[in-house]
C-alpha cells in the first residue's frame, strides 16, 4: 500500500491534492483499512478504500466466530464548494470476498431473492464474494492545515454469490447460491491527513 501511495503522489499534477485516511468506525469492527483521496479537476476527487478483516475469534461459550472479509471501494466524489471541504456527493462501487459465521451482524438494509444473511449468520457459515454500487453523501471538516474529519453514508445494492455451510469449519456445504442486498453500503467517520 505504501508503494501505491508513492506512485499516486508521483503521478499527481502539481495542483492536485492527496489525502490518506482511515475509517474509525471500520477500525472499531477490528477491520484495518486505508483510504486514498486524490484531487481531480475542479470540485472532483477520486476516493479508494481498502479494508481487511483476517481474524477468527474463539470463546468457550460461543465457539469460533468470524466475519473475515476484504473489500475494495472506489468512488467518484463531487464537492459543492471546494475539494476536501464541506458537503460532497459520490458514486461508489464495492467488491470483495467474505467468510463469516456464528456472528450477529447489524445489516442496515434487507436481503431479497436469496438467503437472508442477517438472520442466518448465527446458525450457518457463509463464504463467497460480492459486487455492488451506490450513492454517497458526506461532509468534511477542516481541522488544521493537514488534518480533516469526514463523515459519510452510502446507500446502494449488492449482489452476493455464496456457499452455505451447516456450521463453523466442521460443517458440510449445503449448497451454492446467491442473494441480493439493498440498504446502507457505506458508513464512515474518518480522520484524514492531507499532503
Amino acid at each position: 500500500m505504501a508503494t501505491l501511495i508513492a506512485l499516486a503522489a508521483a503521478a499527481m499534477p502539481a495542483h492536485a491534492q492527496l489525502g490518506v485516511k482511515t475509517n474509525l468506525l471500520y477500525d472499531a469492527t477490528t477491520t484495518p483499512n486505508l483510504g486514498l483521496e486524490l484531487g481531480l479537476k475542479g470540485k472532483s476527487t477520486l476516493n479508494l478504500v481498502y479494508g481487511l478483516n483476517p481474524w477468527t475469534f474463539h470463546s468457550k461459550s460461543k465457539g469460533e466466530r468470524k466475519a473475515k472479509h476484504w473489500v475494495l471501494m472506489p468512488e467518484y466524489r463531487w464537492y459543492t464548494c471546494q475539494r476536501f471541504s464541506g458537503h460532497f456527493l459520490g458514486f461508489h462501487a464495492l467488491g470483495g470476498e467474505f467468510n463469516a459465521g456464528n456472528v450477529d451482524l447489524p445489516f442496515p438494509g434487507f436481503f431479497f431473492r436469496g438467503d437472508d444473511m442477517r438472520t442466518q449468520l448465527r446458525d450457518y457459515r457463509f463464504e463467497g464474494h460480492f459486487l455492488g454500487a451506490g450513492l454517497t453523501y458526506g461532509y468534511q471538516w477542516i481541522l488544521s492545515k493537514h488534518f480533516n474529519l469526514e463523515a459519510e453514508i452510502g446507500v446502494g445494492y449488492g449482489h452476493i454469490w455464496l456457499d452455505k455451510y451447516a456450521c463453523g469449519d466442521c460443517g458440510s456445504k449445503l449448497y451454492s447460491g446467491h442473494s441480493n442486498y439493498a440498504g446502507i453500503t457505506k458508513l464512515g467517520l474518518s480522520i484524514m491527513y492531507l499532503f
